[in-house]
């Protein structure tokens, strides 16, 4: 029986909104919801879904990830304030929200280069179609799950309750 390898998610980091840097080492050991968002999509009202999963989840050892793309329909237009204060007025956003990013392409960030290539889409391809992606990580780091838009949050219950 060999060891399984370290998983790479926990080697990288990302900024906040506010500017922090966060390593993904403090997320070792749980369970990842990693979604590429978007304030003035069709697909915006899972802000409300993926809140109530990290509600209900959080103390079982869930994390929903937040980032901002503006990749897609110019959708996410403002700047980290915007965003943030959008995010909390509106929906009640507690779970971390990072500094906005490309997910595809030469600038996409390096944990969705890794997250695409971990679990490609439809077809095999690797590039997100559109808003509200969303990768599930299991507790070992392992990209488990890639759900496209328009699998709401609540959608993912089962899959997030095996994992915890």
């Amino acid at each position: 029986m060999t060891a399984q390898a370290p998983s790479p998610i926990y080697s990288f980091s990302a900024e906040r909104l506010d500017g922090t840097l966060i390593s993904f080492e403090q997320f070792r050991g749980k369970v990842l919801l990693i979604v590429n968002t978007a304030s003035q999509c069709g697909f915006t009202p899972q802000y409300q879904g993926l809140q109530g999963l990290y509600e209900k989840y959080a103390a079982q050892g869930l994390e929903v990830l937040g980032f901002p793309c503006n990749q897609f329909g110019a959708q996410e237009p403002g700047g980290a304030e915007q965003i943030q204060s959008f995010c909390e007025s509106r929906f009640g956003v507690a779970f971390p929200l990072f500094a906005k990013v490309d997910v595809n392409g030469d600038q996409a960030h390096p944990l969705f280069k890794y997250l695409t290539q971990a679990q490609p889409g439809i077809f095999g391809l690797e590039a997100i179609k559109w808003n509200f992606t969303k990768f599930l990580v299991d507790r070992q780091g392992q990209v488990v799950k890639r759900y496209g838009s328009i699998t709401k949050p609540e959608d993912l219950e089962a899959d997030l309750k095996a994992l915890l």
